[in-house]
C-alpha cells in the first residue's frame, strides 16, 4: 500500500528520498562495448543470439519487412500514428531556430549558423514492452532539424522479427534505416560503428540500466540525449480533485517499471486517504499488476502539504519528469513550477495524452535533472557555429586592445598575431 507523509512531521530524506536502482551493470557494459568496437557485426550477431535468443543473418530491416508490418497493423492504428505525427509535427516545427547576421559596424561581419547533424541515432526498446510512440517523438524532431539520415535500432524478438507496430511509427515518421539490435551492443554499435550500422553523432532514446550505461560510457564520442532514469510521476491534487482520477493517473507510470516512482502532493488529507484506497482498488484490475504493485508499495508515496503553493514547492525540490496540475485554474500556477520535465495542466489532462497523441515531447529528464535540462526537442539535431569577419581597416581600430587584453593573460603570440597586422 502506498504511504502517505504530512510534510513537516517526517524526516525530509523520506519526502525527496529518490529510487537509485541496485544493478551494478558498469562492467558488463564495458566488455560489450569493447567486443563490438573489437568485432563489429559479428558481435552484434553474437548478443542477438545471447540475449534476444535471435539466430540473424542480416541487421538491416528490409523494406520487404516495413511494407509487410504496415499491412499488419490496424488502419485505425496508422491513422491514429498520423494524427499523432501531425500533432508533434506542429509543435516541433516551432522550435527551430534560424541562422543570423550581425552587420551593424563599418567592415565587421558577425554571425551564427544553425546546422543539423549528419546522421542521428535513435534508441527504441522492445523488450518487456515496445514503445512506438517513441519512435514518433525521436524521428520527428531529427528530421524537422534536418538531419541528413536518421537511423534506428531495437530489438528482434526470437524469431528475428521487429514488432510491427515500431515498423509502421518508423515507416510514418520517417526513418532512414532500421537495424536488429538492441541493447548496450546497439549503443556501441551507433557509437563506433560497425560493417552494417554506421556510426552516428549523437544517440538519443529510452532503454534499460544497460542502455543508459552504454549511453554514459559512449558519451564524448558521439553526444546523447541523458541518461534516464525510471520513469516519473508527480501529481499536484487539490480537494476537489477525484480520487480516482489521480489513482488512474499514478498508475499510468507505476506500470512502466517497478523502479517507477508515482507521487502525489495534496492540500487534502481526505483526498490522500481516498486515493490510497483507491489504488487497492484499480491495482488488481491491471495487466501489469505485478509491475504496479512494486511501483506503489516500494517507491509511490503521498506528501499532505499545508496548501497548494507549499505543494508545488514540494514539486519543485522533487523536479519530476511528468507533473500533472490536478487544480481549477492551473494557469494561475504556472509560473511558480520551475522544475518539471513537462506540464499537464488542469483536470482533464492526463499525462497519457502527452505520451501519445498532444504534440510535446515525452523524452523528458528523470531523476531530479528537470532542474537543469530540458526535453528532446529539434535543438537536440542542430549544432551552432560562428564566424567573424573584419576588414583591415575594421582591425586595425581594436588590434591594440586586443593585444593589451592578451599580454594581461601572459600570452604574447597572441598579441603579436594582432598587431602584426598593422604594419
Amino acid at each position: 500500500m502506498i504511504k502517505i507523509y504530512k510534510y513537516g512531521e517526517v524526516p525530509k530524506e523520506k519526502i525527496f528520498a529518490r529510487v537509485v536502482p541496485a544493478m551494478d551493470v558498469e562492467r558488463i557494459v564495458e566488455d560489450i562495448i569493447a567486443a563490438v568496437r573489437r568485432d563489429g557485426d559479428k558481435a552484434l550477431f553474437f548478443y542477438n543470439e545471447k540475449f534476444d535468443r535471435a539466430k540473424l543473418t542480416a541487421l538491416l530491416v528490409s523494406r520487404q519487412e516495413i511494407d509487410e508490418a504496415v499491412a499488419l497493423v490496424e488502419p485505425e492504428f496508422l491513422r491514429i500514428l498520423q494524427r499523432a505525427a501531425a500533432n508533434i509535427t506542429k509543435f516541433h516545427e516551432k522550435q527551430k531556430h534560424n541562422s543570423f547576421t550581425i552587420n551593424d559596424e563599418e567592415g565587421i561581419v558577425m554571425g551564427q549558423k544553425v546546422i543539423p547533424l549528419d546522421r542521428a541515432g535513435l534508441y527504441v526498446p522492445g523488450g518487456t514492452a515496445a514503445y512506438p510512440s517513441t519512435v514518433l517523438m525521436d524521428a520527428i524532431p531529427a528530421k524537422i532539424a534536418g538531419c541528413r539520415e536518421v537511423v534506428m535500432v531495437t530489438p528482434p524478438n526470437e524469431l528475428g522479427k521487429i514488432n510491427p507496430y515500431i515498423l509502421a511509427a518508423a515507416h510514418v515518421a520517417g526513418v532512414d534505416k532500421i537495424f536488429k539490435v538492441g541493447g548496450a551492443q546497439a549503443v556501441a554499435a551507433l557509437a563506433y560503428g560497425t560493417e552494417s550500422v554506421p556510426a552516428v553523432d549523437k544517440i538519443v532514446g529510452p532503454g534499460n540500466a544497460f542502455v543508459a550505461e552504454a549511453k554514459k560510457q559512449v558519451y564524448g564520442k558521439v553526444s546523447i540525449d541523458m541518461i534516464a532514469g525510471p520513469s516519473e510521476i508527480l501529481i499536484v491534487a487539490d480537494a476537489k480533485s477525484n480520487p480516482k482520477q489521480v489513482a488512474a493517473d499514478l498508475l499510468s507510470q507505476a506500470e512502466h517499471d517497478k523502479l517507477a516512482s508515482a507521487v502525489l502532493v495534496t492540500d487534502s488529507g481526505e483526498l490522500a486517504l481516498a486515493v490510497q484506497q483507491e489504488l487497492e482498488v484499480q491495482i488488481p484490475r491491471l495487466e501489469r499488476q505485478e509491475i504496479a504493485r512494486a511501483s506503489i508499495d516500494n517507491n509511490g508515496k503521498i506528501i499532505v502539504a499545508e496548501d497548494i503553493m507549499k505543494a508545488i514547492d514540494i514539486a519543485n525540490e522533487i523536479a519530476p519528469e511528468h507533473l500533472e496540475l490536478c487544480v481549477d485554474n492551473p494557469f494561475d500556477y504556472l509560473d511558480a513550477v520551475r522544475h518539471a520535465g513537462s506540464i499537464f495542466m488542469g483536470r482533464n489532462c492526463p499525462e497519457a495524452l502527452g505520451d501519445y497523441l498532444a504534440g510535446p515531447n515525452h523524452t523528458l529528464p528523470t531523476s531530479g535533472t528537470a532542474k537543469f535540462s530540458s526535453p528532446l526537442s529539434v535543438d537536440d539535431f542542430v549544432k551552432k557555429t560562428q564566424y567573424t569577419y573584419f576588414t583591415k581597416s575594421a582591425l586595425s581600430k581594436v588590434a591594440e586592445d586586443v593585444a593589451f587584453f592578451a599580454t594581461k593573460e601572459g600570452l604574447t603570440a597572441h598579441a603579436r598575431s594582432a598587431v602584426i597586422r598593422l604594419s
